[in-house]
């Protein structure tokens, strides 16, 4: 799993980190029972402070994707199915819909960017089962 963060973007780097582990878990990049990289390495490896890494670490353990242990380090869970659509997430997406709907963009278009995204991330897991 390769991470790549941009320091000077606008999104938090604790986000940008949290998300691409995500992205790498929906792709199959990352399946139960891997192990991500020592907080202290990331950051290393990133120049960034290692708090920044433990708060992209932490919110995964609190959605429940990763659950973190002394001698384990962080490891990806499997989703529970009743945490698929948590209220928070509902919020994520009203927003980002909320903002195609202000620059104008077709529902349909919207629709079908997310069909696209969703059949990449399908794509990926066949790859690999292969």
């Amino acid at each position: 799993m390769i991470l790549n963060v941009d320091l000077t973007g606008e999104v938090p780097i604790y986000q940008q980190i949290r998300d691409q582990i995500v992205e790498a878990m929906a792709h199959g990049a990352l399946t139960e029972g891997s192990t991500l990289p020592p907080t202290r390495t990331l950051a290393a490896d990133f120049g960034i402070n290692f708090h920044t890494v433990n708060k992209a670490y932490d919110l995964l353990r609190q959605e429940g994707l990763i659950r973190l242990g002394r001698r384990t380090g962080a490891v990806v869970t499997a989703a529970a199915t009743d945490q698929l659509i948590s209220p928070d997430w509902t919020a994520r997406a009203r927003t980002l819909l909320a903002e195609a709907v202000a620059r104008g963009v077709p529902a349909e278009d919207v629709l079908q960017v997310c069909r696209t995204l969703l059949d990449s991330f399908g794509d990926m897991q066949q790859e690999d089962s292969q």
